[in-house]
């Protein structure tokens, strides 16, 4: 049940004083000034606005008289408040709701509507350039953690009508905002009504973890299966181009991902550096991409079966026979090396940057020298490994690597343990993963393949030249 303001000032702001606990939280501001001979109460959050514009509206606040007082909240955001964007609140928890998230709020005796000045500003950091998504050539600029710095920065890239950008809530406790961003027109719109329904029947305390928690809410089955059904991008080059494409993309509050939906395997699989490059050189990163993923899933699994059975192998690739001892068997040494590469790239995580270069040559050495000099690891067993944790990197989907990883781990239990059998089983699971994964709309995870489009999947292995559009 809603609580209504009152006409009566005073009786408003003992009730929001209570509720914000005004006399605790020294950053909520409760200010009592006269304005047209009314007493009015001025809510603002410390740092959370603009002092500047907070000065001049106070300014020109004060320099009303009696007789310029409207009678109503409407005339008076309409005639009397010169800047800013002005919402009308005329229940207490949508006020407070508005308060919190930093929009300075001003209630006037007589009037039974607050009026809430947007002219808030959020601290943020520059738009540089993601870590993660880094290209050769291109825009160096990123999403923050600043929702409207991210929306303006679609914009500047799309300057169409259709461009939509819809917000909402989520989170009894932190009401977070996310964005719709998407294309009319171009949207499917059962899917968008899909993503509506279901953001609007998320019932969360709060979104603690951002994109992940959203991801959870929205989809919550097939845990089991490792392969993702978001792909994740903090370039507003990539989600501009995924909107222009049909996709609709989910900007969350205090989060520099945006999520692209939905996703199928081979589009997140595409990069940026893809078409910042002629279409040939498109083309070779994309397909070497793909090719270096795929070797680095079988390798390790192929090769311990390969040293189960020496007679397998071909005369041309006998230089791949250990002929060292082995003292730990090469299913153990493999998973060791398995984890051991994640625990070095948890601690680079947790090293200070003026020492990351140093631990990280230590941490080389002792893995690459002494390890094998005192027989724990075969040389090639480490320059194997070595491979496959460099291949890792060479695509931007953290959540591609780690269900890449999490199969290979299969395979290579399955390999050490039931052999031939055992690998065959393990290729069957990574099929049947793929092939029972469905998108967030419902669509194949292998589309264009299954169903076959031979155009569609051509477009997906080679970089095709951008059509041109017909002139008016």
């Amino acid at each position: 049940m809603k609580t209504m303001l009152s006409k009566k000032v005073k009786d408003n702001l003992n009730i929001l004083n209570k509720r914000l606990h005004t006399e605790e939280n020294f950053d909520i501001i409760c200010r009592v000034i006269t304005v047209g001979g009314r007493d009015c109460g001025l809510y603002v959050i410390d740092g959370l606005n603009k002092d500047e514009i907070l000065e001049k509206i106070l300014e020109f606040f004060y320099g009303i008289s009696d007789a310029d007082m409207p009678e109503s909240a409407g005339d008076f955001s309409r005639m009397l408040i010169p800047y800013g964007e002005v919402d009308l609140c005329v229940d207490l928890e949508s006020l407070t709701t508005m308060l919190l998230s930093g929009v300075p709020t001003l209630l006037v005796d007589g009037y039974d509507q607050a009026l809430a000045i947007d002219f808030r500003t959020y601290p943020a950091r520059g738009v540089e350039e993601p870590e993660k998504d880094k290209v050769l050539r291109g825009s160096k600029d990123g999403f923050v953690e600043t929702i409207v710095f991210n929306t303006a920065l679609i914009r500047r890239r799309i300057r169409h009508p259709d461009l939509m950008m819809e917000i909402t809530s989520v989170g009894a406790s932190s009401h977070t905002d996310i964005v719709l961003s998407y294309m009319k027109g171009r949207v499917d719109e059962a899917f968008l009504r899909k993503i509506k329904d279901r953001l609007a029947g998320i019932q969360v305390d709060a979104l603690t973890m951002n994109t992940e928690s959203l991801a959870e809410c929205l989809f919550d089955n097939h845990w089991w299966n490792p392969f993702p059904k978001f792909k994740y991008t903090e370039r507003p080059d990539t989600a501009a181009a995924a909107i222009l494409e049909g996709s609709i993309i989910l900007l969350i509050d205090n989060s520099p991902s945006a999520m692209v939906l939905p996703t199928t395997l081979f589009e997140i699989t595409e990069e940026a550096d893809d078409y910042y490059f002629p279409p040939l050189t498109g083309t070779y990163l994309r397909l070497s991409r793909l090719l270096i993923n795929l070797v680095a899933l079988f390798f390790t699994p192929l090769w311990l079966l390969l040293m189960h059975h020496p007679e397998w192998i071909p005369a041309g690739l006998s230089f791949i026979r250990i002929t060292e001892p082995v003292n730990v068997p090469l299913l153990v040494q493999l998973l060791i090396l398995e984890f051991a590469i994640d625990g070095l790239r948890l601690a680079s995580l947790n090293t200070p940057s003026m020492l990351s270069t140093p631990l990280s040559v230590v941490a080389g050495i002792v893995l690459g020298d002494f390890t094998v000099s005192s027989g724990w690891f075969n040389s090639e067993t480490m320059l194997y490994m070595a491979f496959v944790a460099i291949a890792n990197y060479s695509q931007a989907s953290y959540e591609l690597g780690y269900a890449l990883k999490f199969l290979r781990l299969l395979m290579l239990i399955l390999t050490g343990l039931f052999d031939l059998w055992g690998l065959i089983a393990g290729v069957a699971v990574t099929l049947l993963a793929l092939l029972m994964n469905r998108t967030l709309s419902g669509q194949s995870y292998l589309y264009p393949l299954i169903p076959f489009r031979g155009r569609e999947l051509v477009r997906r292995f080679l970089r095709i030249p951008l059509p041109k559009t017909k002139s008016r």
